[in-house]
């Protein structure tokens, strides 16, 4: 640790929880759907239902008290707070790695990976597969400061990250991402500054090569008609946030039921589930992560990402040792021939049978063993 990094506890106060549940009673709701599904996004009925359980019966101070059991930390880099937490293993030559989430993600979604990852020993694994953890909230997400400026896209946080892991001692890493962390985590290997050793992503972003559109595989036929999906039926709110996050802020920053119905759509549509999101995902984990965007106000200074860095997910390439773990209900999909043309040097490879898109969230075992897997042939 150094002079630049500051301590930091995560304290929401009475007022401010207070202020949510007043909010939630008042809400003004929309009419409900004329389907009886979820196609035209969160059903009245259940938003009503999660939003009653977030008014009534969670607990933020229970999280709250989970999150300050690590230790966080703020640092500034080029004039923008940045919240990490910072959870060093037992094992004193544990592999530093940096973990990224994406949107609508926090850090929320490492919870149930963190000591698995740091205390191997007592999981299952052997000191070998240990790591001293740095989870970073994206800026503009969560604890992290909001840019007053723009710039701060997919090259300036890699960039950040590299930075991050100087100050706080580790002169090598490795890198870890999905969705946003994806693309920083390919960038952190693309930038290939010499600090980084590898690095593993569940989310490989790479576009199809004009011979595998020729004669695509089944696989490849099953990413493109997933690609058209995406496109058509699920890419809505990135298109509005990559063009006018500031106009959708407003109503996200006021109301909680918006922030969660916003959200929670995602939880719906990108987990492996049987048509509803708790099938994955408990209430308590939907509003740990919710809550986190509400109490920080991020609801326009989030989707501002997609404004800075959405034309930024194709080219270049990745030079350094590279691991994907490919799960199903990924919603960008990517065939090994398409990856293998961007990340030059993949060293590992695997395809799961089950999982979706926030994959430590979802699936913290496999993603667990994913990442020792990759990283001990990487």
């Amino acid at each position: 640790m150094n002079d630049a990094i500051r301590p930091f506890t995560i304290s929401v106060s009475d007022d401010e929880i207070a202020d949510l549940r007043n909010r939630l009673a008042r809400t003004r709701w929309a009419d409900p759907e004329p389907v009886d599904d979820w196609s035209q996004g969160t059903p009245l009925e259940y938003t009503q239902e999660l939003c009653a359980y977030w008014a009534e019966s969670y607990d933020w101070r229970r999280f709250e008290v989970e999150l300050n059991a690590y230790d966080h930390l703020l640092t500034e880099i080029d004039g923008v707070d940045i919240h990490a937490m910072h959870i060093r293993s037992p094992h004193e030559d544990a592999t530093p790695m940096v973990l990224t989430y994406g949107w609508p993600g926090s850090v929320a979604e490492f919870m149930g990976v963190i000591d698995p990852l740091t205390n191997p020993t007592a999981h299952g694994g052997s000191a070998d597969d240990a790591f001293h953890l740095v989870i970073p909230s994206l800026p503009g997400y969560g604890w992290s400061g909001k840019p007053a400026s723009t710039g701060c896209g997919v090259a300036w946080i890699a960039t950040a990250w590299n930075t991050l892991m100087h100050r706080l001692g580790y002169d090598s890493y490795v890198a870890q991402g999905g969705d946003w962390g994806a693309l920083v985590t390919t960038y952190i290997g693309m930038q290939n500054l010499g600090n980084v050793r590898a690095i593993h992503t569940n989310m490989p972003v790479a576009s199809p090569t004009p011979e595998s559109l020729e004669n695509p595989t089944e696989e490849e036929q099953r990413a493109l008609a997933a690609l058209g999906y995406y496109d058509k039926w699920d890419s809505g709110y990135a298109k509005q946030q990559s063009t006018r996050p500031q106009t959708l802020g407003y109503g996200l920053v006021d109301s909680p039921a918006g922030q969660a119905a916003w959200i929670t759509e995602k939880m719906w549509a990108w987990t492996e589930n049987d048509g509803h999101p708790e099938d994955v995902l408990t209430k308590d984990q939907m509003l740990d992560n919710i809550s986190i965007y509400w109490f920080t106000g991020s609801g326009a200074s989030s989707a501002r990402l997609y404004w800075e860095s959405y034309a930024d997910f194709t080219g270049g390439t990745v030079e350094v040792p590279t691991g994907c773990s490919i799960f199903p209900k990924e919603i960008i999909q990517c065939s090994r021939r398409w990856a293998e043309k961007r990340y030059t040097n993949i060293g590992y490879w695997n395809e799961l049978d089950v999982g979706g898109h926030f994959a430590a969230w979802e699936q913290p075992e496999i993603f667990v063993n994913e990442l020792r897997a990759a990283f001990r042939v990487l």
